[in-house]
């Protein structure tokens, strides 16, 4: 046991030298967990909002500029394209100008005053669909309370009192009362860093003994294939749990609550980047030079990440992929992640997304060993 504690301790040594030689490296692990986390929170947004408007107000009257007022008075609509014609409304369309057009027919006001129910047209750009369905949403809110009160306006003007009868939704938003979309891209970016450091850093770590012509060396050292990965894997694991500090201070200030128990999202780090560590090892088991690695890698990362929930919602992908999402560790750690930093939950709720945390982490780690020693000693 000492002679085995002694030669795992001077490989560990040894990695921790040359990882930290490469100084390129250190500082792109120590950027991924915090500017490209600030740029990509800053900049990410799945929120519609300062929407381009192309309006042609045909009628020209208060009426009209009431209903445009309802428009441009909310945040989710930004510059007001105007149009002097319905071909000019096409235009701004066409041309990217405007995201909708608001078209409002001659005599709008006057169908109204005469009890008619005058139409308004809303056109909608549906080249990103994700767009085109909020602000159609919006759209119809917007005038859909503005025919509601025109309609109280005038049953008051001939002396009906008319209460109009409705639903009323008493709405409570909890762990995220101001629907700041940015608190979830924080948290995001913080599972998104801890794959792309474990699996890049692994998978290249690997191949560059590959390249160099020492992995022949390694072999006929008394390294055992579980001491080399466990070696390999101790400087990214250390630099990556040793960055998440700054990672939750960035988050912090981007205003995430951080509301439960930090230690247990520590623990969950840990496993998680444990995981992350054996996939990369496993490709660089595959791997015979860095470019071959980098493309493995992407060919892992994006489906995993994809199926995790940190870019869509599980819910709205098809059923199988949702089932298939289960195996991907990234989701569990995500919602750890969410379930802790948000949410402020402890093991009690969260404890089968650790199991099967850990569960990946030791299936991975076999895998990957059992890989190495294949290779180096067959």
């Amino acid at each position: 046991m000492r002679a085995a504690a002694r030669r795992l301790a001077a490989a560990v040594r040894k990695e921790f030298r040359q990882f930290l030689r490469d100084r390129l490296l250190v500082a792109l692990v120590v950027f991924i967990y915090t500017a490209d986390m600030v740029m990509c929170t800053v900049a990410l947004s799945f929120d519609v909002r300062n929407l381009n408007l192309a309006l042609y107000d045909g009628d020209r009257s208060q009426l009209s500029a009431r209903l445009v007022e309802r428009f441009t008075a909310t945040d989710y609509f930004g510059a007001l394209v105007p149009a002097a014609s319905l071909r000019e409304v096409d235009r701004h369309l066409d041309a990217g100008r405007a995201d909708l057009a608001l078209v409002i027919p001659p005599g709008f006001a006057r169908d109204l005053a005469a009890a008619r129910s005058p139409a308004v047209q809303v056109l909608l750009s549906g080249t990103n669909s994700n767009t085109a369905n909020a602000a159609r949403g919006y759209a119809t809110s917007i005038v859909g309370s503005f025919a509601r009160d025109v309609l109280a306006e005038h049953a008051a003007r001939h002396g009906i009192a008319v209460e109009l009868p409705g639903v009323r939704a008493d709405t409570r938003i909890w762990y995220n009362p101001q629907l700041e979309f940015r608190h979830f891209m924080a948290i995001s970016m913080i599972v998104v860093a801890g794959i792309v450091v474990g699996v890049i850093t692994a998978a290249a770590g690997l191949v560059r003994e590959k390249e160099s012509g020492t992995i022949e060396q390694l072999a006929v050292t008394p390294l055992r294939s579980h001491e080399l990965i466990a070696a390999k894997a101790a400087p990214p694991f250390a630099i990556g749990m040793v960055t998440l500090a700054p990672s939750l201070f960035i988050a912090k200030l981007f205003g995430v609550p951080l509301a439960g128990s930090l230690m247990l999202f520590v623990a969950a780090s840990a496993l998680a980047l444990a995981a992350f560590l054996a996939i990369g090892f496993f490709i660089g088991t595959l791997a015979e030079n860095l470019q071959q690695a980098l493309l493995l890698a992407f060919l892992v990362l994006f489906p995993l990440m994809f199926l995790s929930g940190t870019m869509v919602p599980i819910e709205s992908m098809p059923q199988p992929m949702q089932w298939l999402s289960y195996l991907s560790p990234v989701r569990h750690y995500m919602e750890i992640a969410l379930g802790v930093l948000m949410k402020g939950i402890g093991l009690e709720l969260l404890w089968p997304h650790f199991v099967a945390l850990a569960v990946a982490a030791a299936l991975l780690g076999t895998w990957s060993v059992a890989r190495l020693r294949r290779e180096l000693y067959a």
